[in-house]
């Protein structure tokens, strides 16, 4: 099951059908350990057609954290960029380390979804997309399903010093999430791929791929130390980290587009302002 948030209402797409439901809000899905049997309780109306067209971000009350170098690949990439501020060891000792690297990212207001324009800053020169699985996550840490996200970073200002990370990462329209969120209680395969093409002029400048196979750590293990003293009312989502990393001297431009896929999912797609 699938599902979109809408000026109408919620979107259930559900074996090439879909159904609108009006009569609770996006919040309640949050508080329930099954959010899928929740929606099959609803009253709904059936749609004829449905488009990605003016969706709104799949995310209300909820908070968006992310975990860091949790692929080899992110590892190597931000120790690379920190090398200058001699901050090489940091991010191989996370990868080691038993506890993993988690960040707040961004809020309800800070996100855009699938058709919408991410930012860069105007005070980097060096800014990249950060393709990832996110984990939706209910109010008592259930994985209720997963969504596409990107992670916009500044990675010039992330590698002139490690404190620097909240301002490399959380700014307006920082995050993307969506096109919807897919519900479903069994973990994706480690075969599902992750790709990201960058378009400039319509041209192909840079594409991607990588494997869920190729996470050192389980998703079930970072929302366990992301609920380790902290709580999320209405319930929050988690990026899983990148294992993608485009080359060093790429950097967005204003009118570039993001093409994020997920095998089961979909494709997140955003131009860049």
């Amino acid at each position: 099951m699938k599902i979109y948030r809408t000026v109408n209402g919620i979107v259930v797409e559900q074996n090439t059908n879909y159904r609108l439901i009006t009569t609770i809000s996006w919040d309640s899905l949050f508080q329930q350990d099954d959010a899928g049997a929740y929606l099959e309780k609803q009253d709904a109306q059936p749609l004829d057609s449905f488009n990605l067209n003016h969706l709104l971000p799949p995310i209300d009350g909820q908070e968006v954290w992310a975990a860091g170098v949790t692929y080899w690949r992110s590892r190597t990439a931000r120790m690379e960029e920190s090398s200058q501020a001699g901050g090489q060891s940091f991010y191989d000792r996370v990868y080691e380390a038993e506890r993993p690297e988690l960040f707040f990212k961004a809020t309800g207001h800070r996100t855009v979804t699938h058709g919408q324009a991410v930012a860069v800053r105007r005070d980097s020169s060096w800014m990249v997309p950060e393709p990832e699985l996110v984990l939706v996550i209910s109010s008592r840490g259930r994985i209720l399903g997963y969504t596409i996200g990107n992670d916009m970073s500044a990675r010039d200002i992330e590698g002139a010093n490690p404190l620097y990370l909240p301002q490399a990462k959380v700014y307006d329209r920082s995050c993307s999430l969506g096109p919807g969120l897919l519900l479903q209680d069994e973990p994706l395969p480690g075969s599902t791929e992750i790709r990201l093409l960058i378009r400039r002029q319509g041209q192909e400048l840079f594409s991607g791929s990588t494997r869920l196979s190729e996470m050192r750590r389980t998703p079930q293990e970072l929302v366990q130390y992301l609920f380790r003293q902290n709580s999320f009312p209405r319930g929050c989502f988690l990026l899983t980290g990148t294992g993608i990393v485009p080359p060093s001297g790429l950097s967005l431009r204003n009118g570039d587009e993001i093409s994020i896929s997920i095998d089961s999912i979909g494709t997140l797609i955003n131009t860049v302002e």
